[in-house]
């Protein structure tokens, strides 16, 4: 590839990358997932799944639901020192944040670096559905099968706000029994569990930009939401640019305090398109690594908005199709895995260099969140994770999926230790 004088910048996310329990079409419309169903039972083309993402509805639970007390312990020192060996000398350029749930009455902590700010990039698109699960809980905070029936029927048809946006998801044609993959594209539509799953899943910037549009609708119109078309394009066509300003930073902001969050530690600044930017101007965004670790405690906990909430969240980050990054290593397949990740690099001219995807020489930030479990006998393997490096001219890709190959087995051998201990 040619290097450019000028800085290449680029936002990467996974283009295949799918999530939710695949017996959810039916109580959410998400099309593709009975796509995956057929793919999965050999009655259409596609890729068979890992044992560890084939499981039903009610077997994504919220692990520590009526947990609410359990809060991040001190950090073990024994732990941290394991996990950093791995880094070995580029250890400086990560942090990372660990939880280990395996036995929830005696939780293992390790972090380093933890509260070292970076980009969170994608991962910001969890902090636009926590809003929007807010927004719902506001609307109905009695009634969970209202907040359904919003999500399953509530249609959005793509407009200017996903411009230009290159990354593609799935679209199940039912007539042909056969899934593709393409960019959105205006006119697009489909109901908002799509969207979110299209945000969260192969973390379509366009598809977070409908759903940050969708949400904004939520808090300003309120009671009198939803809203057609031709008034959500009044709205933001005619609104003062300062006001409008005003009201993303309120509405990404404020939900993050009633959960528990600090924006000065975990804020999204705005949308993810060039379109959106100018149609709506936004802040910075910035996280660290605990302040993400807490964010999944949290949801496991069910305290993220409220159960129902964090329960959705959890099945949408379920991975149910492609496993890319950290979440890739075959160490993982007979594991349940819920996450997300996004990847920020840029290139400068230098001598002898090519710039390619996860190796950029001026940055090349990779960020993965994971909640992993895996059945070991009589006991569950359960432990939360967030990693962020930025280690330069490295497949960072493959750094991430090494880590994550390495953690896993540190954590089975030790839970297989304190097993024998306990013998």
């Amino acid at each position: 590839m040619r290097i450019f004088p000028a800085i290449i910048l680029s936002l990467l996310f996974c283009s295949n990358l799918c999530s939710y329990p695949l017996d959810g079409a039916a109580t959410t419309g998400i099309e593709r997932l009975a796509g995956y169903r057929m793919i999965q039972a050999g009655e259409a083309p596609g890729r068979r799944l890992f044992p560890g993402a084939l499981l039903p509805l009610d077997q994504v639970q919220l692990r520590l639901l009526g947990r609410p007390a359990l809060e991040l312990p001190e950090n073990d020192p024994q732990l941290t020192a394991e996990i950093v060996a791995f880094l070995a000398q580029d250890q400086e350029n990560y942090s990372f944040s660990l939880l280990d749930l395996s036995n929830p009455e005696q939780p293992l902590f390790a972090e380093h670096q933890g509260q070292r700010n970076f980009n969170p990039g994608s991962l910001g698109k969890l902090l636009i559905a926590i809003g929007l699960f807010q927004a719902l809980a506001d609307r109905y905070p009695d009634d969970i099968e209202a907040r359904r029936k919003l999500l399953r029927e509530r249609q959005i048809t793509a407009d200017r706000f996903i411009l230009n946006d290159l990354h593609k998801v799935p679209f199940w044609n039912a007539a042909q029994q056969r899934m593709t993959y393409r960019k959105i594209e205006i006119g697009d539509s489909g109901n908002l569990y799509s969207w979110l799953d299209w945000m969260l899943s192969p973390s379509s910037n366009a598809a977070a930009a409908m759903v940050l549009r969708e949400y904004l609708l939520m808090v300003r119109f309120k009671d009198t939401y939803p809203v057609d078309q031709e008034t959500a394009e009044s709205f933001f066509r005619n609104t003062r640019r300062s006001e409008l300003l005003q009201l993303l930073i309120s509405s990404l902001q404020a939900p993050m305090r009633r959960n528990g969050l600090d924006p000065e530690q975990l804020r999204q600044g705005g949308f993810f398109t060039w379109q959106g930017k100018q149609l709506v101007p936004g802040g910075s965004s910035k996280a660290n690594s605990r302040s993400f670790l807490t964010l999944l405690l949290r949801m496991e906990q069910g305290r993220l908005v409220d159960p129902f909430s964090s329960l959705e969240l959890k099945r949408l980050l379920y991975m149910t199709e492609k496993r890319i990054r950290y979440a890739s290593h075959p160490a993982l397949k007979q594991a349940a895995v819920y996450f997300k990740s996004g990847s920020l690099y840029s290139c400068q001219a230098e001598p002898n260099f090519t710039c390619r995807k996860y190796r950029g020489n001026k940055q090349n930030l990779l960020n993965s969140v994971a909640i992993i479990e895996e059945q070991q006998g009589e006991t569950l393997l359960h432990y939360l994770i967030v990693v962020s490096s930025n280690v330069l001219r490295v497949n960072s890709a493959v750094a991430h999926q090494t880590l994550a190959m390495r953690i896993h087995r540190l954590l089975q051998q030790r839970d297989k230790e304190g097993k024998m201990l306990q013998e």
